[in-house]
Formats: structure tokens, C-alpha cells, sequence
């Protein structure tokens, strides 16, 4: 696990939000468009990915509560580009306007030096 931990915090976060977008979005499939060996298929393909998300999130070497803001901010933004090529749908203006002030809140709690 090395190799990995190298890499910058943030492609860590990049890359655990994107298997999780990614996992949700093919459970959600498999539960709703497919039936049978092909919604088993594509149910596990889903988790292993799901397992992946939690295993790169956990590399990024920040304390869980400052990983966690960076992760949100991350989350978000991922989530949209996911959400249109997979669903084919654009964010609505109050997706924005909250999605500013959630990136805004994940920064703000990763990045913010409290006073000693």
C-alpha cells in the first residue's frame, strides 16, 4: 500500500470518490434496469468498487476529520460529473448553490488554522 500512499492527497480523494460515485451509480442500476445474473454481475461489480472507495480514502495521510471536509468538497463535484454521464442530468440551480456552500464547508474544515 505504499505505492499509493505517495500519491497527493488529493488524487487519493479523486480516486476513492470516483469508485464511489461509480459503485453507486452500477448498484443503482443493477437494482433498477437489470434482472437476474446480470444484476448480480453488475450488484458485486458495484460493492468491489464500494470496497475500493473505502480503502483509497483511508491512504490519503490527513487526520479522518480533516480528510473527511476534503472528501465532501471532492465528493460533491465528482458526483455531478458522474450523475450526467450516467443519468444524463445536469444540476439544478439549488444542486449549485448548495454544492458552493458544501465544497465551501469542506475546504473551510481541511484547510482552516485555528488560532492557538
Amino acid at each position: 500500500m505504499k505505492l499509493f500512499a505517495d500519491l497527493p492527497i488529493l488524487l487519493l480523494l479523486v480516486i476513492a470518490t470516483t469508485l464511489e460515485v461509480t459503485g453507486d451509480a452500477i448498484i443503482r442500476k443493477s437494482l433498477f434496469e437489470h434482472q437476474g445474473l446480470a444484476r448480480i454481475g453488475l450488484f458485486l461489480g458495484g460493492a468491489a468498487l464500494l470496497a475500493g472507495y473505502g480503502t483509497f480514502l483511508n491512504l490519503a495521510p490527513l487526520e479522518f476529520g480533516k480528510v473527511v471536509g476534503l472528501y465532501i468538497a471532492t465528493l460533491f463535484v465528482v458526483w455531478q460529473v458522474i450523475t450526467f454521464f450516467a443519468f444524463r442530468t445536469l444540476p439544478t440551480v439549488p444542486v449549485m448553490l448548495g454544492g458552493i456552500m458544501i465544497v465551501t464547508g469542506g475546504l473551510i474544515v481541511s484547510f482552516w488554522k485555528a488560532a492557538p
